[in-house]
């Protein structure tokens, strides 16, 4: 049988490569290596499963490579596409494919049977999607409200009923459980959005740019996903004006703010749903069958049976194909979205955005496209660009949809690295197969994190392990994508799963060294505008990970050693997946990195 080779990750052999433009010209290479006759056909597949197969022709320069150039791509979507060879060989005619390794590590390989062959996949998308201006180069910081911090007189102003508030700040987050589980009451802190405003020149020396933060929204809930009223800011919390206030102080600061965007669900105390009636005794689509928000919900035996989001009873689920509910949440003039956009947030972030449909999605984007500068980014756990939800195929990142996701991927990769739970070359793999699949505007846009209210701390995840943490900041800041902290990740906050990580930010105990390490590689990311807006080349080692960004004008390379020995870095132990510029080796080759360690160099472009 014929030798053959092709790598979609070396240009050699496909052209351009990652994602590409909806028709546009897609080279594709492949070596088929005998002396005896082929034929080679390139098998196109799209999202329908229809299939075409084009004929390839041999080259008349490379012996042994046969090529063609398509532009048969003229739909968004995720393409699939493998070989098929036809040997002729002693009165006999062989047949086999080509397609992908799985997991896919770049290069193919030989398949018997068409119906075994695992297929490459191209990402065709729209068009560029930049996003605003001021995204791309901002560094966030993640505050669930409660948490963070109380204004200067610490009085709980605008208390609710049935509800427990620690005693110190200091104590650990704990939920109060019926027998059942359910949750009897919910404790708080009592942070404010005055206590935000007030911590801003705090935010600003540690070099932050903007924040995200969890929902602000009058809900029941410490968390306040389950949304009460969304046109109130929960008193808890404070005013309106209190937001109006820590807009403009952020705002004066050069900073930006992006809020959560819960529009799933409801909570079933909610001014739309009405459990308990504390809205009103005739009031909401439980207590009323002629209220305005009855097709928002999904009864199946009213009132008492009702879809709930993941089977939490008190998350009733909303119908968002429900044109009314469309209206209320972005087409209506005074609608959630465009209140909160015009008061003056510069983005929203998606919650579970596999629940909402794409046409739900789409339709805030083109309402946030009508202000100048606004930001949309979607909570996706998983590869954005291959998510199925619901036997869906979703088109998050394919154009006129999200700016950006939460990049969980990265976070894990980082994590799993540093605690060696993966090599060097494996998380080099899972890296290169994400940039492949992503535009290069998402690929940038990427909202990257290595932990949120929904994880572990990254540093009780790393054992408690500081260093390991300051490695996994750094990563975090040279990766592409928009770097997001957790609050108090800079503090050496640790803590479990929910609610654990939700603890309060320790004001009376920072740790200096440690808070400086993160305001080092803050001033890094923003001095070095090619880890915002560059390329990226990665290498592998065996112990280490190279991550190269680069523009016109600079270079940066930052090589981290996840293992316990030294790493000696030569030409031999270095590899790439595909040639790289003449004179990028030298910059490095001879390094030496101590164990769990990194370098990081930046150059001028000559």
């Amino acid at each position: 049988m014929a030798n053959l080779y092709f790598n979609p990750w070396d240009e050699e052999y496909k052209v351009p490569f990652g994602a590409n433009k909806i028709n546009s010209k897609n080279k594709f290479n492949i070596i088929v290596e005998t002396d005896s006759p082929v034929d080679v056909d390139f098998v196109l597949r799209s999202e329908d499963g229809f299939e075409k197969y084009f004929p390839m022709n041999p080259s008349n320069k490379t012996k042994y490579l046969h090529t063609i150039e398509l532009s048969d791509f003229d739909k968004i979507g995720i393409y699939s596409y493998f070989f098929q060879i036809r040997e002729h060989k002693n009165d006999c005619t062989y047949l086999f494919f080509y397609g992908a390794k799985r997991p896919h590590t770049g290069e193919g390989q030989c398949y018997p049977h068409k119906n075994e062959t695992s297929p490459f996949t191209l990402t065709i998308f729209d068009g560029e999607d930049k996003g605003p201006d001021w995204y791309r180069s901002a560094v966030f910081y993640q505050i669930f409200p409660d948490s963070f911090a109380k204004s200067d007189d610490e009085k709980i102003e605008n208390p609710i009923d049935n509800v427990l508030f620690y005693g110190k700040t200091t104590d650990r987050p704990f939920y109060v459980k019926e027998p059942s589980g359910d949750i009897a009451r919910w404790t708080y802190y009592g942070g404010t959005l005055r206590g935000i405003r007030e911590k801003i020149p705090y935010l600003k020396d540690l070099g932050i740019t903007a924040l995200y933060l969890n929902p602000i929204f009058r809900a029941s809930s410490v968390h306040r996903y389950d949304t009460a009223d969304y046109m109130e800011i929960d008193p808890l919390l404070g005013t309106e004006k209190d937001f109006a206030d820590l807009i403009k102080e952020l705002h004066k600061n050069n900073m930006q703010i992006v809020l959560d965007g819960v529009f799933s669900h409801v909570g079933r105390n909610s001014t739309y749903f009405n459990y308990d009636g504390r809205f009103g005794e005739n009031a909401g689509a439980y207590r009323d069958p002629n209220s305005p928000h009855i097709d928002w919900f999904k009864f199946k035996e009213y009132p008492h049976d009702y879809e709930s989001w993941w089977g939490i009873m008190d998350l009733p689920e909303i119908d968002k194909h429900n044109p009314v509910f469309q209206n209320y949440i972005y087409q209506a003039e005074d609608s959630v979205v465009n209140k909160w956009t015009k008061f003056g947030v510069d983005g929203w972030r998606l919650d579970v955005a596999d629940e909402l449909p794409d046409s739900f999605i789409a339709g805030i984007r083109k309402t946030l496209d009508n202000y100048n500068d606004k930001v949309l980014i979607g909570e996706v756990w998983e590869d954005a660009s291959r998510k199925i939800a619901y036997e869906e195929k979703r088109k998050y990142i394919l154009g006129n949809s999200m700016h950006s996701v939460m990049n969980y991927p990265f976070r894990s990769l980082i994590l799993d690295f540093l605690n060696e739970d993966i090599s060097a070359q494996t998380a080099y793999y899972q890296l290169t197969s994400l940039q492949e699949n992503y535009p290069i505007d998402i690929f940038l846009n990427n909202f990257n994190n290595i932990g949120t209210h929904d994880t572990a701390r990254a540093l009780t995840i790393l054992g408690e392990d500081t260093n390991k943490l300051y490695l996994a900041l750094q990563m975090l800041m040279t990766l592409p994508g928009v770097p997001c902290i957790y609050y108090g990740d800079e503090a050496l906050t640790s803590g479990g799963p929910d609610p654990d990580n939700r603890s309060f930010f320790p004001w009376k105990s920072i740790n200096d060294k440690v808070h400086d390490d993160f305001k080092k590689w803050i001033k890094i990311r923003k001095a070095n505008k090619e880890l915002s807006n560059g390329l990226l080349l990665s290498f592998y080692t065996n112990k280490s990970l190279g991550i190269i960004r680069y523009n016109n004008e600079k270079i940066s390379i930052h090589i981290i050693n996840a293992s316990n020995s030294i790493d000696i870095l030569n030409d031999q132990s270095i590899h790439f997946s595909k040639p790289i510029p003449d004179g990028i080796l030298s910059l490095f080759s001879g390094e030496k990195i101590e164990p769990q360690s990194s370098i990081f160099l930046s150059k001028n472009v000559i």
